[in-house]
């Protein structure tokens, strides 16, 4: 296979964050055998530096993104991304529900909270539905 075909048979790059490595590998596996292109962020601090790093931010067309991690969690993590990049969609993938929280999120325009472990079916169509719908624009 060439390097354009390659390129042409992947769907999209999306960005991960998640400070457990099982998880990541797991969302990962899922994802590729799809045909998305992966990277990968150990936790929000790593994500938001990825981010503000060369052209990431128009290389990415979804977030999947905890919320309990070390450094810059997820909420602080996701206000950054909201901030800077609004029109990228973020998926929550989380092992502590609550709805209080995901309530909250979904306001700041969060797409979906969803609760650890995923099945692969349910995030395989939930990542096409969210990237199938039209983006988001807020114009200042």
């Amino acid at each position: 296979m060439s390097l354009i075909d390659e390129a042409s048979s992947v769907k999209g790059k999306i960005l991960i964050i998640d400070d457990e490595a099982e998880v990541r590998e797991v969302l990962r596996l899922h994802l590729e055998s799809a045909n998305y292109n992966v990277i990968e962020a150990l936790d929000g601090e790593e994500a938001v530096n990825m981010m503000k790093s060369g052209s990431n931010l128009l290389q990415v067309g979804l977030i999947i993104c905890d919320i309990r991690m070390p450094k810059v969690n997820g909420i602080e993590a996701i206000d950054y991304l909201k901030q800077n990049a609004p029109s990228i969609p973020v998926i929550v993938v989380t092992g502590y529900p609550d709805s209080d929280l995901a309530v909250s999120l979904l306001k700041k325009g969060v797409k979906d909270y969803m609760v650890k472990p995923i099945e692969k079916v349910k995030l395989l169509a939930k990542v096409e539905e969210t990237l199938a719908a039209p983006q988001d624009f807020d114009y200042v």
